[in-house]
C-alpha cells in the first residue's frame, strides 16, 4: 500500500466499492502506510450537509408571534435535523429565518435583522449531518470511513470545512462579509494543520462544497497555495441536476427532496425562500451561448436573456444582484494553479432547456 502514491489511494477511494476492491485487492487497514506519511485533508461535501444555528436578537421583528419564541434565548439549532421542523411547527419560522437580505449599498447579502447565524464544527467531520431521511448516506459518510481506515482521524489529519450554503463563494475582488471571515478561519486551519504534520495539504470538495473549495483556493495568494497545498480534488461541483435546472429553482421553487428538505413543504412554498439566498451559479454564456434554455407561450430565453427572465418570472428583485455580483462568477474562468483533479459524473441526464 505504502508503494501507491497518496493521490492515486483517495481517487481509488471515490470509485464504487466493488470496482475500488477489484483495483486495490490490498484493500485493508493493516496494508496502509503510516499515518506520518498521510497528508491532512480537508472534506467539504454538499449542499445539504453543513449546519446552521441562529440566535434572535430584540431587534427581530417575526411575522408571526411564535416565530419569536427563541428570542433572546441563545444560539439554537435552525437546520440540523429536518424532520423536527414539522414536528416543532416551525417550517414557516425557518423560512422566515433563514432568508437572506441583499443590501445594494454595500453589494452584498445578510441576515433579515435580528437573525444571527453560524455554521458549527468547524474543523471535524463528523459535524456535517445529512437532513433528508433517507437510507442512502450522504455527506460523503463512506468516503469519510474509507479515509479513516486509511489512518486519517477526524479533528487531527481529517478536517471538515463546513459553510454557509446560502451565501455564494466570491471570486477573487469580491466582497463577501461571511466568506471573508470564513476563507480566513480555513486559512489557519490549513497552516496550523500543514505546519503540525510538516506536510501540505490536500482540500476534497463535493457537489457545492467543490465550488466552496475552488473558490478558496483561488481566493489566495499564489505563494499561499505553493505552501500549503498539495492537491485540490473537486467531484461533480455543482449541484448534481445540471446547470440548466439551476434556472428551475429560481422560477418553481428547489426540489426540496433533493436538495432543501423540509418536511410537508412544496416547491413552490419554498420559492420564495430560496430566491432570498444569493445564486451560486447560472448557466454561462461562455459555455451555452445563444442556445434555447428556457421555452416559454410568450417567448424564448436563453443565458443572455436572464434578467428579462427573471422579470419574467416575478423574480425583478434579483435583477441587481444577478448584475452586480453573479454576472463576475458566470465569467470567471481562471485556473486554481495548484495540482488539481476534477471527478464528473458521465451517463447522467440532466436537462438542456425549460418548457414552461
Amino acid at each position: 500500500m505504502a508503494s501507491i502514491p497518496l493521490v492515486v489511494q483517495l481517487l481509488l477511494l471515490l470509485l464504487p466499492l466493488p470496482l475500488r476492491e477489484h483495483l486495490w485487492s490490498s484493500h485493508r487497514p493493516n496494508d496502509v502506510g503510516a499515518v506520518g506519511e498521510l497528508h491532512p485533508i480537508f472534506v467539504l461535501p454538499g449542499v445539504a450537509c453543513s449546519d446552521l444555528e441562529a440566535r434572535l436578537t430584540e431587534a427581530y421583528r417575526p411575522s408571526v408571534a411564535r416565530c419569536g419564541v427563541m428570542k433572546g434565548k441563545g444560539w439554537f439549532a435552525l437546520w440540523e435535523n429536518s424532520s423536527e421542523l414539522s414536528t416543532h411547527h416551525y417550517n414557516e419560522c425557518f423560512e422566515e429565518q433563514m432568508s437572506l437580505v441583499y443590501d445594494p449599498v454595500a453589494n452584498d447579502y445578510h441576515n433579515l435583522p435580528g437573525v444571527e447565524t453560524r455554521v458549527p464544527y468547524l474543523g471535524i467531520v463528523k459535524g456535517y449531518h445529512q437532513k433528508q431521511p433517507s437510507d442512502k448516506p450522504w455527506c460523503l459518510t463512506e468516503l469519510i470511513e474509507a479515509l479513516e481506515e486509511m489512518g486519517y482521524r477526524d479533528g487531527d489529519n481529517m478536517l471538515g470545512a463546513p459553510y454557509d450554503f446560502r451565501y455564494a463563494a466570491p471570486v477573487p475582488g469580491q466582497a463577501s462579509q461571511v466568506y471573508s471571515r470564513y476563507y480566513r478561519e480555513l486559512m489557519e486551519l490549513v497552516e496550523t494543520a500543514s505546519k503540525k504534520h510538516n506536510k501540505k495539504v490536500i482540500i476534497l470538495g463535493h457537489n457545492l462544497g467543490g465550488m466552496v473549495a475552488l473558490e478558496f483556493v483561488r481566493n489566495t495568494s499564489l505563494a499561499w497555495r505553493e505552501r500549503y497545498i498539495k492537491h485540490l480534488f473537486l467531484v461533480t461541483s455543482m449541484l448534481s441536476p445540471g446547470f440548466v435546472n439551476l434556472v428551475k429553482n429560481l422560477a418553481s421553487g428547489p426540489e426540496g427532496s433533493r436538495i432543501l428538505y423540509v418536511p410537508n413543504a412544496t416547491d413552490l412554498s419554498l420559492r420564495l425562500m430560496w430566491r432570498s439566498f444569493e445564486t451560486s451559479i447560472l448557466p454561462s454564456p461562455r459555455v451555452f451561448g445563444h442556445k434555447t434554455i428556457v421555452i416559454t407561450k410568450q417567448r424564448n430565453y436563453s443565458t443572455y436573456d436572464v434578467e428579462d427572465l427573471l422579470a419574467t418570472i416575478g423574480f425583478s428583485a434579483g435583477i441587481k444582484p444577478f448584475r452586480r455580483r453573479m454576472v463576475a462568477r458566470m465569467n470567471y474562468f481562471e485556473a486554481p494553479k495548484v495540482p488539481l483533479t476534477c471527478i464528473n459524473e458521465v451517463g447522467k441526464r440532466t436537462p438542456r432547456q425549460l418548457v414552461y
